[in-house]
């Protein structure tokens, strides 16, 4: 008889299925998992503060250029490639189940050829819609559209009168690249956007994590953090654009090494072997965070902030009729 969990899922983005996810596929194969309102373990994500009202077994997960507060969690899953005893493991966000057919897609491309090429009649797309990232990408943005244009569709930048992409992949493999750059730069953070174009058969255009190359096939995209000014990236991509054989070459490479798909197949096993470990002990010896003394004065502390921030934000009527009630 498998043992009983009950578990909650707070503070993901919007559209989290907590009934369908990697972390559910993986605990149903030892355990019955119940969701629950009063459960022995939360896993909870960076899009709010819920996970502060349950006392129980916590759990962080992130995808966001943020690291874990092991002061608040008792395990965290995140993309940086620290250690911690056994409260952290790396997992990076492009293994979600959201993006698992992107993954694939990747993994097992086919190879192209000249004709193909013909296929692809369109230069290279930008896909983005916040405005707030790191302003690297849209300079590398504006500096490769003085080339040629790189349509852009997402809701920032857009030259293309067409917000209203509803399939990525689709739009993208009519494209020989695509910039694929993160919000921001640190080691290990590794998003789904180099993992889609090259599941769309493109180029990517990458900027982000410094030692992307460490996960991915460096003859197989063009990194930036290779490049010392944005003429030389260009240089690269007009050398590409203009050579087909050179062409081939780069998009024809496999997105990992033979060694480093050992490394993804390793980071897939360790992620089982990380939850199990939380949820094979019993629930009070899984505690990990001090919960008392300094612990608790801690957690104190971060919910008045919370609330003391929430009360700014908040109109100043609403504030003078919160005090007379």
């Amino acid at each position: 008889m498998k043992k009983i969990v009950k578990i909650k899922f707070v503070d993901f983005w919007k559209g989290f299925n907590e009934e369908k996810n990697i972390f559910i596929n993986i605990l149903n194969t030892k355990y019955e998992i119940l969701i629950s309102d009063n459960p022995d373990y939360i896993i909870y994500s960076c899009f709010g503060n819920k996970h502060l009202k349950y006392n129980c077994i916590r759990i962080f997960y992130t995808g966001e250029n943020i690291q874990p507060d092991f002061n608040i969690c008792d395990y965290a899953i995140g993309y940086s490639y620290i250690k911690f005893e056994d409260r952290y493991i790396r997992f990076p966000l492009y293994l979600l189940n959201m993006y698992r057919e992107d993954y694939y897609k990747a993994l097992n491309k086919d190879n192209l050829n000249l004709s193909d090429i013909e296929f692809k009649n369109k230069f290279c797309n930008f896909i983005y819609s916040n405005s707030n990232a790191n302003p690297f990408r849209d300079k590398l943005f504006k500096a490769i559209n003085k080339y040629k244009k790189v349509d852009s569709g997402g809701k920032h930048l857009n030259n293309i009168n067409n917000t209203n992409i509803s399939n990525k992949y689709k739009f993208q493999k009519h494209y020989k690249f695509s910039i694929a750059c993160e919000n921001s730069t640190t080691i290990g953070y590794t998003t789904e956007k180099i993992v889609q174009a090259f599941a769309a058969k493109t180029i990517p255009i990458y900027w982000g994590d410094p030692n992307i190359s460490k996960e991915f096939n460096s003859k197989a995209f063009i990194n930036c953090h290779d490049y010392s000014s944005f003429d030389q990236v260009l240089d690269k991509i007009k050398l590409l654009d203009n050579n087909d054989d050179l062409y081939l070459q780069m998009i024809n490479e496999p997105v990992f090494t033979e060694n480093q798909l050992k490394n993804q197949n390793n980071i897939e096993n360790n992620i089982e072997k990380f939850l199990y470990n939380i949820f094979n002990q019993p629930v009070k010896k899984a505690f990990r965070r001090e919960r008392f003394c300094k612990g608790k004065r801690y957690t104190d502390i971060l919910k008045k902030q919370i609330l003391a921030y929430k009360l700014l934000k908040m109109p100043l009527k609403i504030i003078t009729k919160l005090f007379k009630d």
